[in-house]
């Protein structure tokens, strides 16, 4: 774990072991991944996980989703865990947030398969990821101006979002870290967007004043982004298909034999 002082990883672990099956991971998500956790975050919970081969080869429903929410030992944790064939299936799309939850480096739980995973990933990615993105920052924007008073939090969200779709059509590189990505753009306002959301409640509040300044650089970044993926070296298909392929039969298989 990244930060002791925030992260309880004895507390994680004991909601992994309680999970109905075997995971291949179970990382950090949210705002704790993004850079900007408040005290009173919950823990954003993400991986993937084993359905027994009698259930994934017969007739029957499939619990290929399980989630749970609630508070567990003092924190707030929202966890969803998908089948590792939804998953994968998921990593082959242009879905960026599944790719996040592969490279987070806040691991709670990892096994040989997961490290075998990350490195599939940049098989994964494709110029059209930026649609993703491009989509996500429109949800979180729209999200921010419906708010009176606008709070931080949502802005924050949609600044993370462009940056890091920009970062990855320019680097062919997941990040979802808003700190890191803002090295690179080194945007001042952010580090002062990022400190109003920690300091709490009543400093999360947007003055009406900088609401023109940030409809200006959302507007900005979307054609940055825009631009980016029409200039990326990224293919227009993920090739990763074949790779991932072999690793789902083999979890599979290894775990009937392990069984």
């Amino acid at each position: 774990m990244t930060d002791a002082r925030t992260i309880d990883n004895a507390k994680l672990m004991k909601q992994v072991g309680e999970h109905p099956f075997p995971l291949l991971f179970a990382t950090i998500s949210g705002a704790h991944l993004y850079g900007f956790p408040s005290p009173d975050s919950d823990f954003d919970l993400r991986g993937a996980h084993l359905l027994p081969l009698e259930d994934v080869v017969g007739l029957g429903e499939v619990q290929d989703t399980v989630e749970k929410s609630g508070i567990h030992d003092g924190l707030e944790i929202d966890l969803v865990t998908h089948d590792v064939h939804k998953f994968f299936s998921l990593m082959l799309k242009k879905n960026g947030y599944v790719l996040e939850q592969v490279m987070s480096p806040l691991v709670v739980f990892t096994t040989p398969a997961h490290e075998e995973l990350k490195s599939i990933v940049p098989d994964c990615l494709t110029r059209h990821h930026a649609h993703h993105y491009l989509g996500f920052a429109s949800t979180q924007w729209k999200l921010f101006q419906k708010e009176s008073p606008p709070r931080v939090k949502p802005l924050l969200y949609v600044y993370r979002v462009l940056l890091t779709g920009i970062h990855l059509m320019r680097n062919g590189e997941v990040e979802a870290n808003l700190r890191r990505l803002n090295e690179a753009a080194r945007l001042p306002f952010i580090t002062d967007l990022i400190d109003r959301k920690l300091a709490g409640p009543e400093k999360a509040l947007l003055p009406e004043a900088d609401l023109a300044f940030h409809e200006r650089e959302y507007q900005r970044l979307v054609a940055e982004l825009e631009q980016a993926a029409a200039s990326t070296r990224l293919p227009d298909r993920a090739i990763g298909h074949a790779v991932l392929n072999d690793l789902l039969v083999r979890v599979r298989l290894s775990a009937r034999a392990a069984n």
